[in-house]
């Protein structure tokens, strides 16, 4: 059966199937969190029906991203040592385009001297504090599912 949500999905009937799965989950999981969440807006002022919304929506994104990142099912061609370091040099070469893209924004703002958006000297040490914690989370994230993908893979052989 085709649905508009298998056009985003992946072409390997395994990858596809868990990752619905994940979906599903995090789908049942929001549900409970929005009725607790409703529940306890009887008793707590923090609850409002924008906070309840926010809330749901990153349990959901994060469920689904943490079961995916955490499967292993992301690198299923990783099986051997070689292809391994090659993948890990590829995600950190990912990771350094990242920085360095960012960082000739960041130049390019300079050059044109854009001072509505880096207005002092703090606003400054929070896009590069930004941008080093994104880059950290962006290898760590791929890293581990490569980690995760290359276990498995090798005890499937």
């Amino acid at each position: 059966m085709k649905s508009w949500i298998t056009y985003f999905l992946p072409d390997d009937e395994y990858k596809e199937k868990q990752i619905l799965v994940f979906i599903t989950e995090a789908a049942i999981l929001q549900i409970f969190s929005i009725i607790l969440m409703l529940t306890l807006t009887v008793f707590l002022d923090f609850f409002k029906a924008e906070t309840i919304l926010l809330i749901s929506c990153v349990i959901f994104l994060l469920y689904v991203t943490a079961r995916y990142i955490l499967s292993g099912i992301e690198y299923s061609d990783i099986t051997s040592e070689k292809a391994f370091k090659k993948e890990r040099k590829a995600i950190l070469i990912k990771t350094s385009v990242f920085v360095s893209f960012s960082l000739i924004i960041l130049g390019i703002i300079t050059i044109f001297n854009v001072s509505v958006l880096f207005a002092n000297d703090d606003d400054w040490i929070a896009f590069i504090g930004l941008l080093i914690s994104a880059s950290i989370l962006m290898f760590g994230v791929n890293y581990i599912s490569l980690k995760r993908s290359y276990r498995k893979n090798k005890e499937l052989l």
